[in-house]
């Protein structure tokens, strides 16, 4: 046996999700591209759990199921207000609540198809309010009850802010959840499909797969980049502060993919939203850095941006603080995670890999006066 390190190239499972041929992103067959355009995130959800796009009274009755699930049990929302610690990421915060949330779902261990699916969509509404109840509470305020009338992404931002969101704001906060919904078999994914393949419970491959998102390879990306603009500053030190990272051969983050050669089929949407956000705000020098990063790091490097590099000034535009960037990947990837965790549990089989030994052989026990 011989390993391929990171597993790349390595074909791990079969699933009807989504695809990434010839640096084309698809979910159930419909590209990227398509969807970002005309689909709202509640359609695409229900297209990763049904595997098809829902009529309307379907649609209706899924943004019905989501508005009526997003209150959170007050034990969990409490338990921000009791951290050891003053200064905790809101993804380490998220990973806990999650895990602490079955505690309160009397259904947690029942396996039938029909409560893991009601599982999924208590998970999809919940992520929302605890993402945007720790905001609020680390800060000393009160969390805002969502609103029923709302669409998804709307009381995102109501229940972030207590203010009404402007449409703008809606369209590109609903734009950003379709697309980073899914992507194939990616860290986290490949973590939750891992955990639920023992028959662990769906609030486990859930907690899981937020495990691997909070690492910077994965989920933290974009938070990266906005740091990374905030530290250049202005337009004019852009150029001498990327070519002295690449001439040190230090990372920039928010390029390359490990799966895309010609380019991340998202990033175009984003840097549309970027440019569009950055303007109304009167803050178009976020996205102007951005554009002028683009041009040296693909000029010189030949790689082009990925998700993370636009949607770090969009969510900046949208007054999110950057520690939320990562945690509002999670709470639009919940609905991918669910699919992956649902199909998984519909064709079980457990995921045991083995490894390449490179260890010592044939040694002999020496006890323990004679070492």
């Amino acid at each position: 046996m011989t390993a391929t390190k990171g597993l790349e190239g390595i074909v791990a499972t079969q699933s009807a999700i989504s695809s990434i041929i010839d640096d084309t992103l698809t979910y159930v067959g419909y590209d990227i591209d398509d969807l970002a355009d005309n689909a709202s995130f509640e359609e695409v959800v229900y297209l990763l759990w049904h595997q098809r796009l829902p009529k309307a009274d379907e649609l209706a009755e899924l943004k019905q199921q989501l508005a009526d699930n997003m209150s959170v049990p007050q034990p969990v929302l409490d338990h921000f207000k009791n951290y050891p610690i003053s200064e905790v990421h809101p993804m380490a915060a998220l990973r806990t609540a999650i895990s602490l949330l079955g505690l309160y779902d009397e259904n947690a261990e029942d396996m039938s198809d029909e409560a893991n699916y009601e599982k999924a969509i208590k998970l999809q509404a919940k992520v929302a309010t605890i993402v945007t109840a720790f905001s609020r509470i680390r800060k000393g305020l009160e969390p805002v009850a969502p609103k029923k009338e709302f669409g998804y992404a709307a009381n995102f931002l109501y229940m972030l802010t207590g203010e009404v969101p402007e449409e703008v704001a809606i369209e590109a906060f609903d734009k950003a959840l379709v697309l980073h919904a899914d992507h194939e078999l990616n860290a986290s994914t490949f973590t939750a499909r891992v955990c639920v393949a023992t028959l662990s419970d769906m609030y486990s491959g859930i907690t899981a797969a937020i495990g691997a998102l909070k690492g910077p390879l994965h989920g933290g990306a974009n938070e990266q980049v906005m740091k990374m603009l905030m530290e250049i500053g202005d337009e004019e030190n852009v150029e001498s502060y990327i070519k002295e990272k690449l001439a040190n051969r230090e990372r920039i983050m928010g390029f390359g993919h490990r799966v895309y050669r010609k380019g991340d089929p998202r990033a175009k949407h984003l840097r549309k939203m970027s440019k569009k956000l950055t303007a109304l705000r009167g803050e178009e020098k976020w996205y102007n850095m951005s554009e002028k990063i683009e041009a040296i790091v693909t000029g010189e490097k030949n790689i082009p941006p990925n998700v993370d590099f636009y949607s770090a000034s969009v969510y900046h535009s949208l007054d999110i603080d950057h520690d939320l960037f990562t945690p509002i990947f999670a709470v639009s990837r919940i609905s991918g995670w669910a699919a992956h965790i649902l199909e998984q549990y519909a064709n079980n089989r457990l995921i045991r890999p083995r490894a390449e030994y490179t260890g010592p052989n044939m040694q002999k026990y020496v006890p323990i006066n004679e070492r």
